[in-house]
């Protein structure tokens, strides 16, 4: 192991990860009481440019009469990119008139460091003009080629940064991509297109201690199509999937839940793993398989996970 270790930066329960335009209020309302680990609430891409100043207020309004928390929920919200006239005015309200409530700030279309560093300094001074006490953490979307480009130097920023997201649809038309619908496979691809994207963005991720997050998968009618996809992110590492449609959330919490005899097997593996080591062995056999440290670490993991998930 390397002397050089970067933990996790913050432990969050992100399985599923809803998506709620912020222009909607009846629908950030029924976000509150439904299932999801997770709620953004979209000022960008799920706004129509006319209705972005009410749907800001409408945002800074849920966040300050609804206790998210309390619901066992994290709240972020989605602002608007770097390269619109909508951003600043995007984090100053929120901010001024909500800090205390949102816990994360979603950026989008992140490409290069330096986008996470002014709003990261924005965020700042607001939080230091405020006297809030809290702490608002920031998570990077990471859905263009630049982005992705630089993905190793966008998760070394440090501060606030808490996740990184694969943005699948804009990262597909960034890369002219040919596909069938937002998160599908293009049958003339021999297996999964965004396969070496997210592993990248992952390894990323756990090489500098952030949560790693799916993207959205598009046909809300076809649960089976959404599952293979989840599955295959929890393959490749990653904590969660978005969710833009209520349906899905389920979907994602099921997937990326470590079933029982998963939990039972961690907790008997580190059980096995004391025995050996008081007799003075460093590794030992479960069911006929070998197990070792690393086995120990794998199965640490599973059990981070049930207890988040026992405590929400």
């Amino acid at each position: 192991m390397s002397h050089t270790l970067h933990p996790l930066r913050r432990q969050r329960l992100q399985r599923s990860e809803l998506a709620v335009p912020a222009s909607n209020p009846a629908m950030i309302d029924k976000a509150a009481t439904g299932p999801a680990d997770y709620v953004f609430l979209d000022l960008e891409d799920a706004v129509a440019p006319p209705e972005k100043e009410r749907a800001r207020k409408n945002c800074i309004q849920a966040l300050n009469d609804i206790d998210w928390a309390a619901a066992g929920k994290t709240v972020s919200v989605r602002i608007n990119g770097l390269d619109t006239h909508y951003m600043y005015r995007d984090v100053v309200d929120v901010m001024e008139q909500a800090g205390d409530r949102v816990h994360t700030l979603l950026v989008p279309k992140v490409g290069v460091p330096g986008d996470l560093y002014m709003v990261e300094a924005m965020v700042n001074q607001i939080e230091m003009a405020k006297g809030h006490t809290s702490r608002v953490g920031l998570e990077a979307l990471i859905e263009t080629a630049l982005g992705m480009a630089n993905v190793e130097a966008i998760a070394q920023f440090g501060g606030r940064l808490e996740a990184l997201h694969f943005g699948v649809a804009d990262y597909a038309a960034s890369m002219r991509a040919r596909t069938t619908n937002i998160g599908g496979l293009n049958p003339h691809y021999p297996g999964d297109q965004w396969h070496s994207a997210i592993s990248r963005m992952v390894v990323a991720c756990r090489a500098y201690g952030l949560r790693a997050i799916d993207g959205p998968f598009g046909d809300f009618s076809d649960p089976e199509g959404y599952k293979e996809g989840a599955r295959r992110a929890a393959a490749l590492g990653c904590d969660g999937k978005w969710a833009i449609h209520p349906s899905q959330v389920t979907l994602a919490n099921e997937v990326f839940s470590p079933p029982e005899t998963e939990v039972t097997r961690a907790r008997r593996i580190i059980e096995e793993l004391r025995k050996a080591e008081a007799e003075g062995r460093g590794a030992a056999a479960l069911d006929g398989k070998m197990i070792d440290a690393a086995s120990e670490r794998m199965a640490r993991n599973v059990l981070v996970l049930a207890d988040a998930i026992a405590a929400r």
